[in-house]
């Protein structure tokens, strides 16, 4: 399995960014797709993940500025990022979580830098 991000750069406060990742390989019909932050000198963070089976989960520190949406026949996950502030400067990594009989196998993307602005 690879993940391929793209979508960050650089962008003022306030502003937005959407963030896509393309999964190719087999990610089976069981799995959670997402995205996870690090900022410079701290550890890496969930910001959003969504499941194959339905539901959303949300990271504190995005929450009520960021949506996240699959689309399963294209094994693409989408990271919409609203009213974008200068602590949300870090490298989004795109994560899936594969789950099968044997167990559950995580694969990450090569991360997208987003870098906000005042």
């Amino acid at each position: 399995v690879q993940l391929q991000a793209s979508g960050g750069g650089l962008v003022q406060a306030g502003g937005s960014l959407r963030l896509s990742c393309a999964a190719s390989g087999n990610i089976g019909s069981v799995n959670v797709m997402g995205w996870a932050r690090q900022a410079p000198g701290k550890q890496r963070e969930l910001v959003a993940s969504v499941p194959s089976r339905g539901g959303v989960n949300y990271g504190d520190s995005l929450k009520g500025r960021v949506t996240i949406s699959r689309d399963n026949a294209k094994n693409t996950v989408l990271l919409q990022l609203n009213n974008l502030k200068p602590d949300d400067t870090a490298v989004y990594y795109c994560n899936v979580a594969v789950v099968t009989s044997t167990g559950v196998s995580d694969y990450w993307g090569q991360g997208t830098k987003v870098t906000v602005s005042s």
